[in-house]
């Protein structure tokens, strides 16, 4: 039976024809009249539980929007921690030995995504991971693989800059009432700025020989980029702090404008998410049209209008799922056997696949660096001397 059948009767319904629910204009929100108990999901009441842990453990296995900011939130703070390391390690430096000494995290690596990149493809030419910023190639391919196998879901449940975007727009729409909607003839060429750079890394490095790559991976500038980009946020130009400043109001205004229109990274990953197995998919028979997936989308996909959603700006964030009123109308499903993933088995192997190939270069030794400690005092010494630039 079609769930439309089941729509109440009111004066604010205008027509309800071909499984599409008109709503009077006068109410701008479209709305669910009534759906059957069968139907309909279930609001679950988590302040029921007295016992906190096991409200956490049900809200996780729930609340797909909860579950995906506790995986945010542990990311932030991994991130803090290691920027936190990375900061008395660079204080240590900056002093002369004088400060007290604390190991260079390599996680810190990950914020060298092109140097990370032309990590790889010298691996790819030479078989061997380079000794300079090793942990950042591994980080580099679990992104990579994340994307591949799960969407562009490291940009909405891992990444620190996504989470940081989020955050901004969602500031804006509780001070302002509302986004801005950039209108479609300026949104797809804004969007497509974002690949225009991925474009032009990708074809400057991949132009580079094995012997090129080589020398600048060990070259006195790669060996200390990780400082030289502390030193740059820590002592910003007035243009930088300019720039920085129209992205967060950008950020603000706008819903995901950093990501949506200049990370080159969330370029490549939803060009890879093409090939994603898993998708969101949508059941006809059962969805009223009422549009409350489309509204949740943050990355403005058409959700109501697909049977699978193959958007490159699809995040796999969820938040249509979670705004969908009818059980198992929008789910997210394997795109070959068509097989529900549950939302903590989702995380699950997000984190897992990111854990197990930044965990395996760890135990393979290719991890940290081979800097020694008396040749970082060298170059904290000389950081500032022309060798240094690129």
């Amino acid at each position: 039976m079609n769930a439309n059948q089941f729509v109440e009767s009111s004066p604010d319904v205008l027509e309800i024809k071909h499984n599409r629910v008109t709503v009077n204009t006068g109410d701008p929100s479209p709305r669910v009249k009534k759906i059957p108990p069968e139907l309909r999901k279930k609001k679950i009441d988590f302040s029921s539980e007295p016992n906190l842990i096991k409200r956490f453990i049900w809200r996780l296995k729930e609340d797909p929007n909860f579950l995906r900011s506790t995986v945010q939130l542990a990311f932030v703070l991994l991130c803090i921690w290691i920027g936190y390391e990375f900061h008395l390690f660079v204080k240590w430096g900056m002093s002369g030995g004088d400060a007290p000494f604390v190991e260079r995290p390599p996680g810190v690596d990950g914020f060298l995504p092109i140097a990370s990149l032309m990590g790889l493809l010298h691996w790819l030419y030479t078989g061997t991971v380079n000794t300079i910023h090793p942990a950042g190639v591994f980080i580099f391919i679990a992104i990579v693989g994340i994307g591949l196998l799960f969407k562009k879901s490291f940009c909405s449940w891992m990444c620190p800059i996504g989470t940081l975007s989020e955050s901004l727009w969602m500031f804006g729409e509780k001070i302002f009432g509302r986004n801005i909607n950039v209108p479609r003839w300026l949104d797809y060429p804004l969007r497509s700025l974002k690949y225009l750079i991925l474009f032009y890394f990708l074809w400057a490095i991949f132009g580079m020989s094995a012997q090129v790559l080589e020398a600048f991976l060990y070259s006195p500038y790669n060996r200390v980029s990780d400082i030289k980009m502390y030193l740059f946020f820590s002592d910003m130009s007035n243009f930088a702090l300019t720039v920085i400043l129209i992205l967060v109001i950008g950020s603000v205004v706008i819903k995901n404008f950093w990501c949506r229109y200049l990370c080159p990274y969330g370029a490549l990953l939803g060009s890879l998410s093409w090939l994603s197995p898993v998708k969101i998919t949508r059941n006809k028979s059962t969805c009223i049209d009422c549009e409350l997936c489309t509204r949740a989308c943050p990355s403005n996909v058409k959700v109501h209008k697909a049977n699978k959603v193959h958007s490159d700006e699809c995040m796999a964030c969820m938040s249509c799922v979670q705004a969908c009123p009818v059980k198992n109308c929008l789910e997210l499903k394997t795109t070959v056997t068509n097989t529900r993933v549950p939302n903590i088995v989702f995380a699950s192997l997000i984190v897992g696949v990111f854990v197990a190939i930044t965990g395996l270069a760890m135990l393979m030794g290719t991890w940290q660096n081979d800097i020694p400690k008396d040749e970082y005092k060298h170059h904290f010494e000389n950081i500032h001397r022309p060798m240094y630039d690129h």
